[in-house]
């Protein structure tokens, strides 16, 4: 496959203005982002949302007007929500605000949705159900045991085997959450060992700190894809902090063309890699 796509993720759950005068916090400063990374060579957009004190929310309402004005401004975008539970959030409220926005794509942290010694009855209605209307669900996996674990819930029927893509999560526990690109090779050689999760399925990589830019350059290497923003990283590669979100896409954009791989033909590609089923 040629194709390696770029998914922006411009702001997170934790930054605000103070850390990045142009991370975007409104839904207006968002979707003005998704028209710029669009622009630029991103493929999909995930998608935080805040509340009045711009903290981090679950709110079905803000989901369903920030996909709506997305769309209307970039129809080819594909955006995905995320479930984050920021320690705040129970199972049960993701799985509710999931149900209540009915998104094409969602990333749901196995860690959150189906934790050890949580009820993997409400898990397995989750997972069964996106499955069942079509819904792209991308697993946040955060090292190699993860993977293994995935794995393990796949052959117990908690998720479906073989369902939804895959996001590794590089650096978020290392010391001062500055990722190694190394640190994929563990969660391959996880994946090569498992056995539910199809070899097929896609991976996309996302990583903390400077280190950012190498570590979607190494994805693209290895067949996957790469979320690159300011909810991971504020950096280029040179350690110059960059000027927005739209660069950090420009500048990922160019080495992905560089090694000779290019981005979507269409939003169907997009859902694909995020882990619509087949």
């Amino acid at each position: 496959m040629t194709k390696r796509l770029i998914m922006s993720a411009p702001n997170g759950a934790r930054r605000g203005k103070a850390d990045h005068p142009q991370l975007p916090v409104t839904i207006e400063d968002v979707v003005a982002c998704a028209v710029n990374v669009e622009a630029e060579g991103a493929d999909a957009l995930h998608a935080h949302v805040r509340g009045a004190e711009g903290q981090h929310v679950l709110d079905a309402g803000l989901y369903k007007e920030l996909i709506l004005e997305v769309t209307a401004k970039c129809p080819e975008l594909a955006v995905q929500i995320t479930t984050e539970a920021v320690g705040r959030y129970s199972a049960q409220e993701q799985y509710d605000v999931v149900a209540a926005v009915e998104p094409e794509a969602v990333s749901v942290a196995m860690r959150e949705m189906a934790p050890e010694g949580g009820d993997m009855d409400l898990a397995r209605r989750f997972y069964h159900e996106a499955k069942e209307v079509g819904r792209a669900v991308q697993h946040i996996l955060y090292a190699p045991e993860d993977v293994a674990r995935l794995d393990l819930l796949m052959g117990e029927g908690v998720v479906p085997a073989g369902y939804g893509s895959q996001l590794y999560v590089l650096g978020r526990y290392a010391k001062d959450q500055e990722s190694d690109p190394r640190d994929l090779l563990g969660f391959l050689s996880a994946r090569d060992a498992a056995a539910h999760i199809a070899q097929n399925n896609p991976f996309m990589l996302c990583a903390f700190g400077r280190a950012e830019t190498a570590c979607g350059a190494l994805a693209f290497g290895h067949g996957g894809h790469a979320r690159i923003g300011f909810e991971n990283s504020l950096w280029h590669g040179t350690g110059k902090l960059a000027k927005d979100n739209a660069e950090r896409i420009q500048v990922v954009s160019h080495i992905r063309s560089e090694m000779g791989y290019e981005g979507a033909v269409s939003k169907d590609d997009v859902l694909k890699v995020l882990g619509k089923p087949q």
